[in-house]
């Protein structure tokens, strides 16, 4: 999934990342807006559409989620 976030970045698409292997207080954040439906990475959470992404996809949807289009 990496290259297809490093990917949307460059191109100016508002994507945020946060590790949570090594960093306990990204974690918590990843599991506060997760609820269980995801358990793990990659997730991907948008705040203005509260969709979510769990696991690996296409660039398209990956897209479509950041502009807070429906996905599902």
């Amino acid at each position: 999934m990496l290259p297809i976030v490093d990917k949307l970045i460059e191109e100016g698409v508002k994507i945020e990342k946060l590790e949570t292997w090594h960093n306990q207080e990204n974690e918590k954040i990843r599991a506060s807006k997760d609820t269980g439906v995801c358990g793990g990475v990659p997730f991907f959470f948008n705040e203005e559409s509260s969709q979510s992404i769990c696991g690996a996809t296409d660039e398209k949807t990956v897209r479509k989620w950041a502009s807070g289009d429906k996905i599902n």
